[in-house]
């Protein structure tokens, strides 16, 4: 797995990213297919407009058990199909849960991410 941030994660190996396990990963896909790095980014990496929000909620109430979300969310998901994604998590460090959504078009991802997150204010919101 891996995030915009950088942190690329193999769990086979390890259960925290490392850079030097990375580097050798991507040295080894280079030498297999014989491709430069420009030339395997071009044919492998599709980058989606992203869309981050927000969304305060009542501090003690869980995400696990709001049924409406989560089916809002795989109503979403369908939609998307294959042209984007959804991650919901809630914050670590406040009473928030972060909304993201990716898709092709910046205005669906945008569309998605408000109508979720109006499903979890209603649902969960403080």
């Amino acid at each position: 797995g891996g995030e915009q941030s950088g942190h690329i994660l193999f769990l086979d190996d390890a259960v925290t990213g490392d850079g030097l396990l990375t580097a050798i990963r991507l040295l080894d896909v280079l030498v297999a297919t014989g491709s430069e790095l420009r030339e395997l980014r071009a044919a492998t990496i599709r980058q989606y407009p992203q869309v981050l929000q927000n969304v305060r909620i009542e501090r003690g109430v869980s995400l696990d058990d709001a049924d409406a979300v989560w089916a809002e969310v795989a109503a979403i998901e369908e939609e998307l199909g294959t042209e984007g994604r959804v991650l919901l998590r809630p914050s670590g460090t406040e009473p928030l849960i972060r909304v993201m959504v990716e898709s092709s078009q910046l205005e669906t991802a945008q569309g998605y991410a408000d109508r979720l997150c109006r499903v979890v204010e209603s649902e969960l919101g403080g």
